[in-house]
């Protein structure tokens, strides 16, 4: 047996405790190994995790509207309160405040603090408290890309793609980006939102105080507000010290600047501009310029962050939603026809084309539908003085061959045939309560809103011609207008805004601007183009201002449909309209500094159909020269309130000879077609002229046609198809486009087409009335009269 030799040759045994003990190679070796397995993690995580896109929430932003000024804020829209701006918009103190609050080597150190995120991911782990990453550029990354759960697994997420950023952008790049993502508490996200919430000012205005505050709400962004939780203001104060205290130990702040610094005065926190009132309607108009001029696409105006500076004047709008208020919304009763009223307003600058005030309804957040935009509903007579103004500017001619002029003579026979070169046209509307004239000149027609003579003088100048020359004032090509006699009633559908456009051009002398609704646009600081509008005569001035002088006419004349536009106290240009069935009332005018219509419709708030206006607001009939007529008078006298009264400046017509203001007196004898016994009421007193059928009832007119003999032959319809050939009608309203058209209606034919315009009855003016001018209409030799 051998013996073992005790001076060596092996490794000498290893007897208690030192037995369990492991030796320093084990314990090299282990650490080696677990350094390497922490080097191989760093590096396969640095490769697994990649910079994400942001998350929606960190660059989701709103709009800032502004009024005219500039300064004023209108609203804003979007989920989050939220204007990037660049470092350099924010005062330099104010980022040395922010450096001081939450990291004070920010620019010369690493992108990370692994002995924090060591504390937090511990502290977080063991159940000790939520802690926050360190560094702002950890933060930047937790606000911008990740979320604020505070979770190991994010924590590593951030740690990694902070180090990453760190070496794809500059430390100015991550400020930035860290003070438009954080949250300063009033729904207040990023730097520039916090300084309007708490200072109503730009974020490059902050004093050091100011800074210093809004730097120590990163902290704790809503107890730290003292206006809402006055009884932390001592923690607060703590905090605001320690940032200035910081400044100074930084060399960001003298201790004489820090010993003169207050605490400084916390504003009260401000109501959300929502949608109420008129600014949804205003931020819906606005938004729908832009994307259809192209400025800015639906999907990035919805991502937020633009400025938009509005044309509306603050002082205007003010009081268009004034006037609306005392004369339509203040005089409704409680009859059930009272809750279809609805009224808009548009008006414009005519020098600029700048919309500078609209009106869509009563508060956008009770009815969604701005009547200030809406096309569906028919102008009326409104479109009288595009016609009037193709007239002069194509120097047309009566059927005749005399050329049209204000003083040229019409026949104005109730329901008269038009005629064309080849004879009838085979269209006839009634003029108001059914009144004939037999002899009277253009400006007196166009007084009295005449439709046979408008109807004719369509058919004399070319409907075509007509639609260019509308289009060519500015009516959007959207509008579509039938080229029928039956555009003298308007029958089709524009909104105040396109009406607006055409009389602003009007009251321009025929200079067609486009109407714009932004005068400046700007995001992170950049302004966006916007659409060339330069100005274009769109008619010779002569035939605008010639339609003008005929418009001023319907103002000053007794009698004439828009006297009431005398109550603004300004020379002023006017024509009312009304729809069929009194769907809808208008008043369309201008100064030479103020172009604006107003409209009334009714409207079924629960389902959204059209509805007749007969008694609401205590009237038997609602007229353009009625409410609208009111509101329109009372803003355009408080729009213009303290400025010099302006006069027209004209150049007429050489043969556009004064017409005469003697009244015309109506033709006594009675129509070959009984009128309806239930004749409306007039908005006011008729003129000295004796209605055809006697003093009018006070009963609105109902659904029930009158009789008449049916026609034995078929002529081209003008709003398509055919028609049977007698007269007939109810009349029409006091502007000229209301009722125009309810005629005997009898069986429709088995394969008769119904359309809106009309249906088997005729079309809009001459069967029931619709707002659908180019459906065809059919009608037999068997129907009656439309």
């Amino acid at each position: 047996m051998s013996v073992p030799n005790p001076t060596g040759g092996g490794r000498p045994g290893r007897t208690g405790l030192r037995r369990i003990l492991p030796t320093w190679r084990v314990v090299t070796g282990g650490f080696l190994t677990v350094l390497l397995v922490l080097i191989g993690a760093f590096f396969v995580g640095y490769a697994l995790v990649s910079i994400p896109d942001p998350n929606a929430a960190a660059i989701a932003q709103n709009n800032v509207y502004l009024y005219a000024d500039g300064k004023t804020e209108l609203s804003r829209d979007g989920a989050v309160n939220r204007q990037n701006i660049p470092l350099s918009g924010v005062a330099k103190n104010t980022q040395y405040a922010v450096l001081s609050a939450e990291d004070r080597n920010f620019y010369h150190e690493s992108a990370v603090s692994p002995k924090s995120m060591v504390r937090a991911i511990w502290n977080t782990a063991t159940g000790k408290g939520k802690q926050s990453g360190s560094t702002i550029t950890q933060q930047y990354v937790k606000n911008y890309y990740l979320n604020q759960n505070q979770t190991a697994s994010r924590k590593i997420k951030e740690f990694f793609i902070a180090i990453k950023l760190d070496r794809n952008e500059t430390k100015n790049q991550i400020l930035e980006g860290y003070l438009n993502t954080s949250y300063y508490g009033r729904n207040a996200y990023g730097i520039q939102a916090a300084s309007e919430a708490y200072f109503d000012k730009d974020a490059a205005h902050l004093t050091t105080a100011q800074g210093a505050y809004l730097a120590t709400l990163l902290n704790a962004p809503s107890e730290f507000d003292l206006a809402a939780h006055p009884e932390n203001a001592p923690a607060a104060k703590a905090r605001w010290n320690y940032v200035l205290d910081g400044m100074v130990k930084e060399g960001w702040l003298t201790a004489s600047e820090r010993n003169a610094t207050p605490f400084p005065a916390i504003g009260k926190p401000k109501p959300i501009a929502s949608k109420a009132g008129q600014r949804g309607y205003i931020i819906e108009a606005v938004n729908k310029y832009l994307t259809d001029n192209h400025i800015v696409d639906a999907d990035s105006l919805r991502s937020g962050g633009y400025t938009i500076v509005t044309t509306i004047q603050k002082p205007k709008e003010d009081a268009l939603v004034k006037a609306a208020q005392d004369n339509v919304y203040d005089k409704l009763g409680h009859r059930v026809v009272d809750k279809y009223v609805r009224a808009g307003g548009v008006s414009i600058d005519p020098a600029t084309g700048d919309v500078v005030a609209l009106y869509g309804g009563v508060d956008y957040t009770k009815q969604y539908v701005s009547s200030a935009t809406n096309r569906t509903y028919q102008p009326g007579s409104t479109f009288k003085p595009v016609i009037l103004t193709s007239a002069f500017e194509h120097h047309s001619q009566t059927q005749d061959g005399d050329p049209i002029t204000p003083s040229t003579v019409y026949d104005g026979h109730n329901k008269r045939e038009v005629q064309g070169p080849d004879g009838p046209v085979g269209y006839h509307p009634a003029n108001e309560d059914d009144r004939s004239y037999p002899s009277i000149d253009v400006s007196d027609a166009m007084d009295k809103s005449v439709n046979s003579v408008y109807a004719q003088m369509a058919q004399d100048v070319g409907t075509g011609k007509v639609v260019d020359t509308a289009h060519a004032l500015g009516l959007s090509d959207a509008v579509k207008i039938p080229q029928t006699p039956a555009m003298a009633l308007g029958a089709f559908g524009a909104s105040p805004l396109d009406m607006a456009q055409v009389y602003a051009t009007l009251a321009d002398h025929g200079r067609q601007i486009p109407y714009s609704l932004v005068l400046r646009i700007s995001k992170d600081g950049n302004d966006l183009g916007l659409p060339k509008r330069d100005p274009v005569q769109a008619v010779p001035r002569t035939a605008a201002d010639t339609t003008t002088s005929v418009l001023r006419s319907v103002v000053d004349s007794p009698g004439a449909t828009a006297v009431v536009a005398q109550n603004a106290g300004r020379p002023a240009a006017a024509k009312t309209g009304t729809a069929d069935n009194d769907l809808a009332a208008w008043f369309a005018g201008y100064t030479p500094k103020l172009a604006t219509v107003v409209a009334v419709f009714g409207m079924n708030p629960d389902t959204g159909a059209q509805e007749k206006l007969y008694g609401a607001m205590n009237q038997a009939r609602v007229n353009g020269g009625g409410p609208p007529g009111d509101v329109w008078a009372q803003y355009t006298a408080d729009a213009l309130d303290g400025t010099p009264v302006q006069n027209f400046d004209l150049t007429l017509d050489s043969d556009a000879n004064t017409p005469t203001d003697e009244p015309t007196t109506p033709d006594t004898t009675p129509p070959t077609t009984a009128p309806s016994t239930t004749a409306t009421t007039p908005s006011r007193p008729p003129t000295s002229q004796t209605p055809t059928s006697g003093p009018p009832s006070t009963t609105p007119p109902t659904s029930e046609p009158p009789t008449g003999d049916p026609s034995p032959t078929a002529t081209m319809n003008p709003i398509g198809g055919l028609t049977g050939g007698g007269s007939g009608g109810s009349g029409g309203s006091s502007d000229g486009g209301g009722t125009a058209g309810n005629g005997n209606q009898g069986p429709p034919a088995p394969n008769a087409v119904t359309g809106s315009a009309g249906g088997t009855s005729g079309g809009t003016s001459g069967g029931s009335g619709g707002a659908a001018p180019d459906s065809a209409a059919l009608k037999t030799t068997s129907g009656t009269p439309g």
